[in-house]
């Protein structure tokens, strides 16, 4: 029962390692690290299709990692040529059908993009950021061609191309580099002036042995330009969401930061270059020459083999991983220490704070010390559009995305409220383990009935040995998607325990002290006499038994077949018990079944199903034509009874994602204003021969009605 190892969920391909600028602050040329000269021009055939089967097979050996997000990068990754660009991003897309959603962008200075460029951005999905310095002086001072002259005219022209109306769904935003020589009004305005859909301010790549360029006057200039923006962005009803800001405020909130330059989540970003060598982070090459190198390559290592790497490993240490002043600094939460290659010095490597820490305590300072602005999107903003995508039934990427966030938020703040209100060890430990791997955290949360548990909890429904039972299970799940230690004494009076996501462990009735430890990945039975520890699998002890979780696998989805929980019983009927090697087997044969008439009749409710299914929990009195229901606490989860075709079970995964959707979004919003008129908009919407119109006629009514507090 070994936990995965740690799993990347970023790809940065570099496609082509030349550029068509000559940027003197750029992080690939003009830093320690050359190796960019023994680089290939562009990724080989052999490299990329290696690429492609590395990604997949790292996906597929991940099963909780449900998004998986490639970005095309360089040099400059236009280079490599329309048709390469398009080649890769097909490839991409058919090997991880039915595996995971691909989540493909780029990142590009702009200068080649053209209508033919921009219509294949948007025909293979690739959503497309542009780095854009500001105002012309701005964008100038480094962003020039090698002959001397500015870039500026041809960005802009770029990003008015790709921002208007035919291209813009392939617009994710604007990258612009901070230098306090400019002024901070010109660039934020000249930004603003372009309607992007994001922005994103990057400190510039600096380290302790080449700081960044300080004015004696002002030491702390990037945080004195930084909250210029700042109040700039507050005093213009914030027009478009800022990662920055966005993610100073989330660490204020207690929330995931949404940048890897910020806040103590696991990173968990991987390279790979032209030449197929598996490296870590670019920013890395500020350091010191081959500092991002691994020694492994997509040709002859699986990224599961990088992935334990001492560089990767080094930075998924957490709070554990930051140097003796960032650990006990009153900000360390919301500042994680910063960038970790800004902490690089010579002789202790990266055992410092970020070169910039006085700009960050000034800046989150000032963020924290600012009173809150209107309008203020929500923590779970949907757009406009992406509101209207659901209503008319389907739902675009980024409105699914939305609602898996919310959900996992509210499952955080429930299980926060269950730990408050019963102090303990096993709360304890679960409060320790997400400060140091909030990103486990979240993995676990997307278990359905972790929802239904704490609801019930909260309710006073359990009693407090059953509340502390299922903490103790959490930690332990928590514990094995972690692969930390964990040691966990069981109560005379517990015989059962259902490790969420992992399994059902019994125990025998008459077996006195029992404790649960988990050592590298492992769980193990403690007996208490003096007997070493052993695998709970197997046959550790008479009368002991363990029943692992099992998933039902497709070439469009995988489902974790929930037949163990004890906290199931949520859809009105009764939940079948564990089902036998037989029932199993016919689950298994009618979903890969049912996945081909998806395919062939729904595929354009793939996506959702993809995305928001986690589970099903098989119910008790089948029936020929089957049943499907989605208990409202517990979002990711169907309660099906299985019906006698494979097309009567497409229809009914699709009727019960819908719901699915429907109750993610009343948790959000106030759809109808009475309970008689959500009910009456839940059938409309949820009919299964409701036409996309008639789901529009209802839902988008309310959803343009509303787009004023969505954002837009």
């Amino acid at each position: 029962m070994a936990a995965p190892s740690p799993a990347f969920r970023q790809f940065v391909l570099k496609v082509h390692s030349r550029c068509d600028l000559a940027c003197d602050h750029c992080y690939v040329y003009e830093h320690a690290d050359q190796s960019w000269r023994r680089r290939p021009h562009v990724m080989p055939d052999d490299v990329v299709d290696a690429t492609v089967s590395r990604i997949t097979e790292h996906m597929v050996r991940h099963p909780e990692l449900q998004r998986v997000h490639v970005i095309l990068h360089g040099g400059e990754p236009l280079l490599a040529g329309r048709a390469r660009l398009a080649r890769i991003a097909a490839d991409l897309r058919a090997a991880l059908d039915g595996v995971c959603t691909l989540d493909l962008r780029m990142q590009t200075n702009g200068l080649l993009l053209d209508d033919d460029f921009c219509a294949m951005l948007v025909r293979e999905g690739i959503s497309t950021g542009i780095s854009l310095d500001g105002d012309r002086a701005s964008h100038d001072r480094h962003r020039k061609r090698a002959n001397g002259t500015g870039s500026y005219d041809a960005v802009v022209r770029a990003v008015r191309l790709i921002g208007s109306p035919p291209y813009r769904r392939a617009f994710a935003g604007l990258l612009c580099t901070v230098d306090v020589a400019n002024d901070p009004s010109a660039v934020y305005r000249a930004l603003a002036e372009l309607e992007p859909p994001r922005v994103d301010f990057l400190l510039p790549h600096a380290t302790w042995e080449r700081p960044p360029a300080r004015s004696g006057e002002h030491p702390t200039a990037y945080a004195r330009w930084l909250t210029d923006v700042y109040d700039l962005w507050n005093a213009q009803g914030r027009p478009f969401p800022v990662r920055l800001f966005d993610s100073l405020e989330a660490g204020r909130d207690g929330q995931d930061s949404f940048t890897e330059a910020l806040g103590l989540g696991s990173p968990d970003l991987v390279v790979v270059e032209t030449d197929g060598e598996i490296e870590q982070a670019d920013w890395l090459k500020t350091a010191e020459q081959d500092a991002p190198r691994t020694g492994f390559h997509v040709l002859r290592h699986s990224f599961d083999e990088a992935a334990a790497h001492p560089g990767f490993l080094a930075q998924r240490n957490g709070m554990d991983g930051l140097c003796r002043t960032c650990r006990h600094c009153r900000l360390v939460r919301i500042c994680g220490g910063g960038l970790y290659g800004h902490r690089y010095r010579r002789g202790n490597g990266f055992d410092n704070p970020s070169v910039y820490c006085i700009d960050l305590v000034r800046l989150i300072d000032h963020v924290l010390q600012s009173p809150p602005r209107r309008p203020v999107r929500p923590a779970h903003a949907l757009t406009r559009r992406s509101f209207d995508s659901l209503a008319a039934g389907d739902g675009d990427d980024e409105a699914l995305r939305v609602l898996v966030t919310a959900e996992s938020s509210v499952r955080r703040m429930l299980l926060a409220a269950v730990c408050r209100r019963q102090p303990g060890p096993e709360a304890e430990a679960l409060t320790r383990m997400d400060r140091r791997w909030p990103h486990r955290t979240a993995e676990l949360l997307r278990h359905p009935y972790l929802g239904e548990w704490s609801a019930r909890s909260l309710e006073g429904l359990l009693d407090q040995g059953a509340v502390r039972q299922r903490l103790v299970e959490i930690a332990l799940a928590l514990a094995l998607r972690a692969g930390t230690d964990l040691e966990a004494e069981l109560p005379d009076t517990v015989h059962t325990l259902h490790v969420p996501g992992f399994g059902r462990l019994t125990l025998p009735p008459a077996r006195g002290r029992v404790g649960l430890v988990v050592r590298r990945g492992v769980l193990l039975l403690s007996r208490g006499d003096g007997e070493r520890p052993r695998p709970v699998t197997g046959t550790a002890h008479e009368e002991t038994s363990w029943e692992p979780v099992r998933r039902i696998v497709t070439d469009e989805f995988r489902v974790l077949l929930e037949d163990g929980d004890p906290y199931r019983d949520v859809a009105g009927v009764a939940p079948s018990p564990r089902l036998d090697d037989e029932e199993y087997g016919r689950w298994q044969h009618l979903f890969t079944e049912a996945a081909a008439h998806l395919r062939a009749r729904h595929s354009r409710r793939l996506p959702g199903i993809r995305t928001l299914l986690t589970a099903c929990t098989p119910l008790r009195d089948p029936t020929p034509e089957g049943a499907v229901t989605a208990g409202p606490r517990a979002f990711g989860a169907l309660a099906l009874s299985l019906p006698d075709t494979a097309a009567q079970l497409s229809d009914l995964l699709v009727d019960g994602v819908q719901e699915l959707k429907f109750n993610a979004l009343s948790d959000l919003f106030d759809l109808a204003g009475s309970p008689e008129a959500l009910d009456r908009l839940r059938s409309a919407y949820l009919g299964r021969a409701a036409a996309d119109a008639r789901d529009a006629a209802g839902l988008t009514r309310y959803g343009r009605r509303m787009a004023g507090l969505l954002g837009s």
